[in-house]
């Protein structure tokens, strides 16, 4: 394991304590230790200049993570690391992404860097070592052509501004000219520009593998080898055709199954890789050499179509994912004084109102001001069924605080509009959209290793020196044993076949790929292979309460009248009341009440004086009203409520319900009782996640134990846990840890954030439209709705259960056919199993494509 380190100023993270021994920086530290991958936190530098020195595995957790971890645990972060996600053109499957890799890291100042078998590099580096500009070049050195890219920008080098990781897409061409008037955000538009021709010089050959059949160039060279292996084959039989024509089209058959392969092999060498292509080269190679041309074409034939089968394979899997960003329409119809234009969405600005037409995409992120619908966000969220949405007139807060207007007033760009026009108040710029950033986070996701893939890449870093040292031994057989020389170096040709671990790289890259895509397109985004296989192992899950088990806001449940009151008179005289306050518990009073009085005249309320942890009192037709808690009355009063009024108080204060008594003058109206309810879906939901074997769930909340425990019952949890402050459920993620070895946080994706940190799988609620639980969850539910958690476990439980299909297949074959090898077994049999495997795992892989809970 190679541990990495990184250093930020402590003042900058948190700027108000005094000094390094504040308690703060304590719990800093014990947020960030408690996070899988980092070995140690601690504070060096002495008062005057003090530092956070991290240590930790990138392999495990990037640089950029913990970045985003200390920015949401502190206050500020401004350091000196860059952090670049690119979009390539070139890497061809997932051996090449790891030489690519290999490569990308030992370049000076980058501190980690991976390249994922879909085109997508993600670099971390040390600003003061190198630049974004020398990186980019490197990274076209490389044979690989950027599409586009994402940086932030800080006075005019990549980094942070104000602290804050600021994301741009551009191509690659605007950032080395530094021409960053216009907006290339839009992540659903290809920015092309003129690259250096690969093809010449010193960048290998076309990695698209295009030419004269395009893409399926390689596939169709492949098949024309594989016709010519067949015709010569065939001729071999008939005694009356020279032998030399079978020769010539044998060794057509070479030229064309081994076009690709030789240009891969150059590549390969020439950067100091021996990889699989240069095995498979020199052990076709030694067929020829041993006159053995009908095996050797037969393995090159076979090799090149499961290179093209795999580059179908992993396009499908790509496919899948840059479907996203075809959601997005390229234009919107923009109102201007009463006229409708249609423009580009990248032209759209914060303010502007859009028009958009029945049935049609909606184009970017906003607040309804005119209309109502039903609108599919099954594209973001997942969910099945059309939401209905409804205007929102007040503009006031739409320009304070869109953020803080209800979900059935907002859109976001990519979904479908329903059978009415809607006018749209645009809250966001098209680089901001909730599905820009959700690309942006897939394909970010894509270049986060999976603890298996981690498994197999130090497998295969022994595996191979064995499997040449072998290979070499068995050339000298003849010397131990009776056989020729030729007879040796055949069978260690043959056994270089066998040991092939082609179908053991492609195993795990190609079924997290898949994972990922499926899972996006369910609305849940997760984060790399780490957090989908994580997942897959859980036995413990914890939820805080509000707003992930329950709706996040008070309902009014319980209207109990007293002394003949009808709940006409008790709800009118309470809404008149409450709706001169500012308090939550009165607002839901008032929306709810009026929901009972449907329509009822209402009385006129005036003179509200508000008593502080006690309740309100108001005059209401002349006469005085009181509405507050059994204190309010007791200390009025002198003296205590009446039995059965007290005894119904308590039994709602029991089921962890808040009370308001409302009284008029003297008489006791009744008893109004209210609490954040239970989501609709929590108690089936639990059901399906024990179903799937999920033992142990819990409830860390700040809220009094007695809410705890009726929610917990109402929804079938019995280890509720209340009255915790945010170090307390820290402490309670780290018991259970310890007792379970691996547990999910499911937060909100802020406040619960070093719970998060410290959990196996941080799980944020409410991500559509919320920044904070983007960047910072595991994994992030898009819609506001749990019941997608078990299609999430779901799927990584199934995915587990194909890497491992996939890692006994081309490990077992592997062992089926090395010793086979050895004992005499000929090349074109152990080409067909090795490149059938290869087929195997892959197609086994795409089943995730089609997975349904």
């Amino acid at each position: 394991m190679t541990m990495k380190k990184l250093t930020i100023s402590l003042p900058i993270i948190l700027p108000d304590i005094p000094d390094a021994n504040d308690q703060c920086v304590s719990r800093l530290i014990d947020t960030i230790e408690g996070k899988e991958g980092v070995e140690e936190a601690h504070v060096k530098g002495g008062e005057r200049s003090p530092e956070l020195c991290i240590h930790f595995d990138p392999d495990t957790i990037t640089l950029n993570e913990l970045k985003k971890l200390a920015w949401q645990t502190g206050a500020k972060l401004n350091d000196n690391y860059g952090h670049l996600l690119l979009e390539t053109e070139g890497i061809r499957h997932p051996r090449h992404a790891r030489g690519i890799s290999q490569q990308l890291n030992k370049l000076p100042g980058a501190v980690d860097a991976y390249a994922s078998a879909s085109g997508w590099v993600r670099i971390e580096f040390d600003q003061g070592e190198t630049s974004t500009e020398i990186l980019l070049n490197s990274i076209e050195d490389l044979g690989l052509a950027i599409k586009r890219h994402a940086k932030g920008f800080r006075d005019g080098r990549p980094g942070l501004t104000n602290g804050k990781p600021v994301e741009k897409y551009e191509s690659h061409e605007e950032s080395l000219n530094h021409q960053h008037k216009h907006d290339h955000s839009q992540l659903n538009t290809n920015h092309e520009h003129d690259h250096r021709n690969h093809g010449n010089g010193g960048h290998g050959h076309d990695h698209n593998h295009g030419g004269a059949f395009g893409e399926k160039t390689d596939l169709i060279f492949s098949l024309i080898g594989g016709g010519l292996l067949a015709v010569g084959f065939a001729l071999s039989f008939v005694s009356s055709i020279p032998g030399w024509i079978s020769l010539v089209l044998f060794c057509g058959s070479y030229f064309f199954g081994g076009f690709f392969l030789v240009q891969e092999t150059y590549t390969e060498v020439k950067a100091g890789n021996f990889e699989i292509d240069f095995l498979m080269l020199v052990a076709a190679a030694g067929a020829a050499i041993l006159g053995k041309w009908a095996e050797g074409s037969l393995l090159l034939f076979l090799f090149s179509l499961g290179h093209s089968m795999e580059h179908y394979a992993m396009g499908r899997a790509r496919e899948a994912i840059k479907g996203l960003a075809d959601l997005a329409p390229k234009t919107a119809l923009k109102k201007t004084d009463g006229k409708t234009d249609e423009v580009p969405v990248e032209d759209l600005q914060v303010g502007d109102t859009i028009v958009v037409r029945p049935n049609s995409k909606i184009s970017a992120d906003g607040i309804i001001i005119n209309g109502q619908s039903s609108v599919n966000q099954a594209p973001i969220t997942g969910e099945s069924v059309p939401v209905d949405k409804s205007e929102f007139t007040d503009m006031g807060a739409i320009k304070q605080d869109p953020k803080s207007i209800e979900d059935n007033h907002r859109v976001f760009a990519g979904t479908i509009n329903g059978s009415s026009s809607l006018e749209i108040k645009v809250t966001k710029l098209s680089k901001d959209s909730t599905l820009s950033r959700l690309i942006k986070l897939v394909n970010e996701a894509e270049t986060q290793k999976s603890p298996t893939q981690q498994f197999t890449d130090k497998f295969e870093k022994y595996f191979v020196p064995a499997v040449l040292g072998t290979v070499v031994l068995l050339n000298f057989a003849f010397l131990v044993i009776d056989e020729s020389y030729a007879a040796s170096f055949y069978r260690s040709m043959a056994v270089l076949v066998a040991a092939s671990h082609r179908a053991l790289a492609i195993s795990t890259p190609s079924a997290v790929l898949s994972g990922i895509s499926r899972a996006a397109s369910g609305g849940v985004l997760i984060k790399g292979g780490r957090p989908l296989e994580n997942l897959g192992i859980l036995k413990a899950l914890a939820f805080d309460k509000t707003g992930t088990l329950t709706e996040g806001e008070p309902k009014l449940t319980d209207v109990l009248l007293f002394n003949g009151t009808e709940e006409t008179e008790l709800m009118s005289t309470a809404v008149v009341v409450e709706n001169l306050s500012d308090h939550p518990l009165a607002a839901a009073v008032v929306r709810d009440g009026k929901e009972r009085l449907n329509g009822a005249e209402l009385p006129e309320a005036e003179d509200l004086e508000s008593i502080t942890g006690r309740g309100v009192k108001a005059t209401v037709n002349g006469s005085l009203v009181q509405i507050g808690n059994k204190e309010l009355f007791e200390e009025s009063d002198g003296k205590t409520l009446p039995n059965d009024l007290r005894q119904k108080v308590e039994d709602l204060e029991k089921e962890g319900k808040t009370t308001m008594i409302v009284r008029k003058e003297n008489s006791y109206l009744g008893i109004l009782g209210l609490m954040d309810t239970p989501r609709e879906d929590a108690q089936s939901v639990v059901k399906r996640l024990r179903n799937l074997g999920l033992v142990h769930l819990i409830i860390l909340t700040g809220d009094n134990q007695r809410v705890a425990d009726a929610v917990a019952e109402a929804i079938g949890i019995d280890d509720p846990k209340g009255n915790l402050l945010p170090e307390d459920k820290v402490e309670a993620i780290k018991r259970l840890r310890n007792d379970e070895n691996h547990v999910a946080m499911v937060g909100d994706g802020v406040n619960d954030a070093p719970a998060m940190a410290n959990s196996t799988v941080g799980i944020a609620m409410v991500a559509a439209g919320s920044d904070v639980a983007l960047e910072t969850a595991d994994v992030a539910l898009m819609a506001d709705k749990i019941s997608v958690l078990p299609f999430a476990i779901g799927l990584s439980r199934k995915t587990k259960v194909i890497i491992k299909q996939n890692l006994w297949i081309s490990l077992g074959m592997i062992a089926i056919l090395v010793p086979a090898t050895i004992f005499g077994l000929n090349i074109g049999p152990a080409v067909v199993g090795h490149e059938g495997s290869t087929i195997v795992v892959v197609f086994n892989a795409l089943r995730l494509l089609g997975y349904k809970s």
